[in-house]
């Protein structure tokens, strides 16, 4: 059993340290680290697929006003797709379709004010004949 720290050795000698619960120190300081990349990571994934679902939405909206649909239709069409509140504008001009569809995505929870980000995707086709 040993008891107090290591003797230090006098004369240029190595100076021994007991390192007992230095493992510990350094996994309390990772810790929180990793905690937060893991956070940041996952919101980063979330922000590209709410950014797929928002093109898909202009993309299908479109689509559905060219083939003739009212535009009630088919902002429904496109809301099928998107993500919850989205905001959704239509424009005709000269045979060509154009819609706008726009949201915002909060930023990660938790202890810090972190804001969001608006995602925002534009589509545009003829009008078919």
């Amino acid at each position: 059993m040993r008891q107090g720290p290591p003797p230090i050795e006098e004369g240029g000698g190595s100076v021994r340290r007991n390192e007992c619960g230095a493992v510990t120190a350094e996994t309390a300081v990772v810790l929180p680290v990793l905690v937060v990349l893991t956070v940041a990571l996952a919101w980063l994934v979330s922000l590209g697929v709410a950014q797929a679902r928002v093109v898909d939405a202009a993309r299908e909206t479109a689509r559905a006003v060219a083939r003739g649909e009212d535009a009630a239709t088919s902002v429904r069409y496109g809301e099928q797709v998107a993500p919850g509140g989205s905001r959704f504008r239509i424009s005709t001009v000269d045979g060509e379709v154009r819609v706008e569809v726009s949201t915002d995505l909060p930023g990660p929870g938790g202890l810090f004010e972190i804001p969001g980000v608006r995602l925002h995707s534009t589509a545009v086709t003829r009008v078919e004949p």
